[in-house]
């Protein structure tokens, strides 16, 4: 197989991006992150001017792309000459050799973006000796996992009654005025809110998560049902005791991304990661159709391979 095919890279056409490189790091069963960063690397390069390199999990044997494929992402090299890491994977256990570039990437002081089930990225069944294996999201020696000490927090369960009631975002009245917000005002999306605890490293919550009582953007609130934090931004220090920037959302599963405003927000946030200008009027605009599978187990688009989200 031709290996420059089990990755998509998109050139920045103009903008203020500077060809600052961003890779983006897919691969969950539930909520097609393997459309989901496509998307938005396209949305990156086009109107924001930055190189992306997209990353897929990937059978190996086929050379298709495999969500269900926990133990192979080709391509991770890329972090090494990358401007910012946009991760959205589940219970991966990766070989250590790519694992290794992304936790060199992390200690790098680099940013991080970090999106729905990064909080619970990586699960170690089958190599629990691996150095790596700290990382897993229910770690004991490293209390959470990456999720919670890097992005802030790990899984803990589904707030929102999983595939009946949807999430609506609202804005936390106290950082309102944050340039990670700028031009957001309409947040929904039809994945539930999850449950947070108590988060780590002391961070800024950008927007909360409203649960409704349905599938629609205009049901109404959950009755005696607090909100949830579903986005904020904190620091995190690594062990070469460099700090990036990090920003995290529970929300980002492709159906999501159907909403304006929240591709505005992660937009946004790729910005604020890289203290690149943000003036809240910058197309979020998708290019060409994007008509996302629903999130669910075993309904991702078989039989396709990267260069298919070219």
């Amino acid at each position: 197989m031709d290996k420059k095919k089990e990755w998509i890279q998109f050139k920045g056409a103009g903008g203020f991006g500077g060809r600052r490189h961003i890779v983006l790091v897919s691969g969950d069963e539930e909520y097609r992150s393997e459309e989901a960063m496509p998307m938005l690397a396209k949305i990156l390069a086009t109107h924001y001017g930055f190189d992306c390199t997209v990353l897929f999990a990937v059978d190996p044997d086929t050379g298709q792309i495999d969500p269900r494929c926990q133990t192979n992402i080709p391509g991770l090299h890329h972090l090494e000459t990358a401007d910012l890491m946009i991760l959205f994977t589940r219970f991966r256990e990766l070989p250590d050799e790519q694992m290794k570039h992304i936790i060199d990437y992390t200690h790098s002081g680099r940013p991080v973006m970090g999106l729905r089930t990064a909080t619970h990225a990586f699960r170690y069944t089958r190599n629990p000796n691996s150095p790596y294996a700290k990382y897993d999201w229910k770690s004991e020696t490293f209390e959470g996992g990456y999720g919670r000490q890097v992005l802030g927090e790990t899984w803990i369960n589904h707030y929102g009654h999983h595939g009946h009631e949807s999430t609506r975002g609202l804005i936390n009245p106290e950082f309102a005025d944050h340039p990670i917000l700028k031009g957001v005002k309409d947040v929904w999306g039809p994945t539930d809110v999850y449950s947070v605890g108590k988060l780590t490293g002391s961070p800024d919550i950008l927007l909360e998560g409203q649960v409704l009582t349905g599938m629609d953007p205009s049901d109404a609130p959950k009755a005696n049902t607090p909100t949830m934090p579903i986005a904020w931004i904190k620091k995190y220090t690594g062990e070469e005791n460099k700090t990036s920037r990090v920003f995290c959302t529970t929300m980002g599963a492709a159906p999501d991304l159907k909403c304006a405003d929240l591709r505005r927000l992660l937009l946004n946030a790729a910005c604020w990661c890289m203290e690149e200008e943000i003036d809240g009027n910058n197309c979020v605009d998708t290019i060409g159709e994007f008509n996302p599978t629903y999130f669910g187990s075993g309904m991702h688009r078989k039989g396709l391979r990267p260069s298919d989200y070219e």
